[in-house]
């Protein structure tokens, strides 16, 4: 018996919930009983399989044999005991690629431009114990289908099940960009705590890390040709990032899917760049803080400057070098222009070259992304350079929409590429109270704290139209670490952080054609949270145990 897209099926009168995350395009359930043989396989059906595509076999083996995660059931599923003893044994899944696929590594194809990339994949599952396929057009689909493969079984009493056979699943992404964004300049973050992070993103097929890597607070990017500005920037040595740990990171997140798009934040958010050179940077640790920046210390690059800008170029440049990544970030947010109404020097070369404040932007930002593209790479930048400033950009250039959600229709206006980044959805740090100091009644900015349930209403194309759709490349969820460090990094991101993934590679419906739905979601999104744990990760829970066991019996109107 199979039934179309059985995300609630009922066996025994109790609710299971089929634990894929993000849910596929196209997914049929059946409702017989099939385990893992004991000398279950993982077989390479690929000719000169690359050595990424090997290992992630090995790492799916090795999570399937390992996550023991028991069904999140009253009786965690024991009265499927019976039908699992008799339940026929799957030896093998094989993977291969359809007829006429080029083989290549899957850090080359995560990496391609974005809209170009091939991630589908198709996953069959008999009922009978007869070798599972999973088959697509490249090794970049092929670990997709892996990853969803891993999230099918279950344990009990040393059986590795499912009650679900036949599965049968065909599955694409809605849109290319899934992304999560780390700011490792307010606080700094271990090598070993990025991997950690790229882990559980491949575990929900997010592609994109968005690394904000520097900031006012701190530079702990080592660039070469430049490394005076982290000599002087990092909060200390050990707090560093070299050109050999960029390296690791992005070999490991490409090893996992996952593109780096780097972010080097100007003008604004730029103070730290005054330890090294102080000649370029107006307003540096002026006081008052809250008159010259978003956040202290004040300081921003003097971008009228000529010699500024070309050391910016300079510097992007070599950056660019560094990230294999199509796609790098110069930001643009939050730029205060009070500063350069109170600097002499700013002042003084506006007056010599004729330029008001934006025309000069204009160059710097002309020059900024001039120098990303003679090295290949597409610009993105915050939304406030296109809608508060009027600087010329490529046509081409990626906007992140962060302050609102409504602003990205006036973005697609001006037919620009969005990525949906909303604080008012997806900003991981809200809520936690104001972390300015001698401030004891405030809240954070943007209270209130943003749940995994408010960041699954959103809708990619809210307010735009139907012409306009085809600009949106994808959106995510971003963790600014005012108040966050390795500490609490895995509670704090996860799983809410998945609920984006689900967002974005699922679109705006389920298989079934209805529509996606927070009340269908959360038994998965258990799931997702449990199997988190049993790999090492710290995830926070959802509910009370009491209610995960009992899928809807905690809803508001149960």
């Amino acid at each position: 018996m199979r039934q179309h897209i059985a995300l609630i099926a009922l066996l025994g009168g109790i609710p299971v919930a089929l634990g894929i995350w993000p849910i596929p395009r196209s997914l049929e359930t059946g409702t017989s009983a099939l385990k893992l043989a004991p000398d279950f396989t993982i077989e390479l059906n690929v000719h000169n399989p690359p050595a990424d595509l090997s290992a992630a076999v090995s790492r799916s083996a090795n999570y399937i044999k390992t996550d023991k995660l028991e069904q999140l059931v009253v009786g965690r599923g024991a009265s499927n005991s019976s039908a699992v003893s008799r339940a026929p044994q799957l030896k093998s899944l094989t993977l291969s690629l359809e007829p006429g696929s080029t083989v290549h590594s899957i850090m080359d194809e995560a990496i391609k431009e974005i809209g170009t990339r091939s991630e589908e994949y198709k996953l069959d599952v008999p009922a009978s114990g007869e070798s599972a396929t999973l088959t697509a057009n490249s090794t970049l689909g092929l670990l997709r289908g892996l990853t969803t493969f891993e999230q099918l079984w279950y344990d009990l009493s040393g059986d590795t099940y499912t009650i679900q056979a036949p599965i049968s699943v065909i599955d694409t992404p809605a849109y290319p960009f899934r992304g999560f964004m780390l700011d490792t300049a307010r606080n700094f973050f271990n090598v070993s705590d990025i991997k950690r992070t790229l882990d559980a993103m491949s575990w929900v097929k997010i592609s994109q890390f968005h690394w904000h890597v520097v900031d006012s607070q701190s530079f702990p990017l080592q660039i070469p040709g430049f490394m005076e500005v982290s000599q002087k920037g990092a909060y200390s040595s050990s707090m560093v990032y070299t050109p050999e740990d960029v390296q690791d990171i992005v070999q490991y997140a490409g090893e996992r899917g996952i593109d780096v798009m780097v972010e080097i934040d100007i003008p604004g958010h730029t103070s730290v760049f005054s330890e090294s050179h102080p000649d370029f940077v107006a307003c540096a640790e002026a006081s008052p803080w809250a008159t010259f920046a978003s956040e202290p210390p004040a300081g921003q690059l003097r971008f009228a400057s000529a010699t500024v800008k070309n050391f910016t170029a300079g510097l992007l440049t070599e950056v660019a070098k560094m990230f294999p990544s199509s796609i790098m970030s110069t930001g643009g947010d939050e730029l205060n222009t009070e500063c350069y109404a109170q600097d002499p020097e700013t002042q003084a070369t506006l007056k010599e070259t004729g330029q008001d404040l934006q025309q000069a932007l204009s160059v710097f930002m002309q020059a900024a992304q001039g120098a990303l593209q003679t090295q290949g790479k597409t610009p993105a930048v915050w939304e406030e350079m296109v809608l508060d400033n009027n600087v010329t950009l490529s046509n081409d250039t990626v906007v992140l929409v962060w302050i609102s959600s409504m602003d990205a229709a006036a973005v697609a206006a001006k037919n620009f590429r969005i990525v949906h980044a909303p604080s008012d959805y997806f900003y991981l740090d809200c809520g936690a109270g104001e972390w300015v100091g001698d401030d004891p009644e405030a809240n954070s900015w943007c209270d209130p704290f943003k749940t995994w349930q408010k960041s699954y209403t959103f809708d990619p194309l809210a307010n735009l139209t139907e012409a306009q759709t085809s600009l949106v490349l994808g959106g995510e969820q971003l963790l600014w670490t005012e108040q966050s460090s390795p500490a609490n990094l895995d509670p704090i991101v996860w799983p809410r952080a998945a609920s984006s993934a689900e967002v974005f590679w699922t679109g705006a419906t389920l298989p079934g054609g209805e529509p996606r739905n927070g009340t269908e979601a959360l038994p998965r999104l258990h799931d997702v949270a449990f199997r988190m744990a049993q790999r090492g990760i710290r995830a926070i829970p959802l509910q009370p145990l009491w209610c995960a066991l009992r899928p809807g019996k905690c809803n508001v109107d149960s």
